[in-house]
């Protein structure tokens, strides 16, 4: 009989997927974001909001700020962990630039991964 998870810990699957995606995250290029639900359309069966999970326990060297939500928005100025305004104050640092609704244009800024990223990613 196998150990029941611990609250928290990762369960061996749930950690290759999470790697998966901070392999994607990795390779969006400066200046442009992906969405939670646009990277769990890469890594099935992942939801958008396990994406969230993810990049909420991510390595330091994960540009967790390339990621959006569904309207271009910072999503992370409601974590207790993460300073109001960091995630796009990072993201203007790259020439990112938002609305007066705090929204950024995913139709300009949003990355699509092409054959050869995702080919190196499945390889990864």
């Amino acid at each position: 009989m196998t150990k029941p998870q611990e609250a928290g810990e990762k369960s061996p699957d749930r950690e290759s997927r999470w790697n998966e995606v901070y392999r994607l995250v990795r390779k969006i290029p400066l200046g442009k974001v992906m969405t939670y639900g646009q990277i769990a359309l890469f890594i099935e069966p992942l939801t958008a909001r396990a994406v969230g999970w993810a990049m909420n326990s991510c390595p330091r060297d994960v540009p967790w700020h390339r990621v959006v939500n569904s309207l271009g928005g910072c999503s992370t100025d409601r974590l207790p962990h993460v300073p109001t305004g960091l995630q796009r104050s990072l993201l203007e640092k790259e020439g990112v630039k938002f609305d007066s609704k705090e929204k950024l244009d995913l139709i300009e800024y949003r990355w699509f991964p092409d054959d050869a990223d995702w080919d190196d990613q499945a390889e990864s």
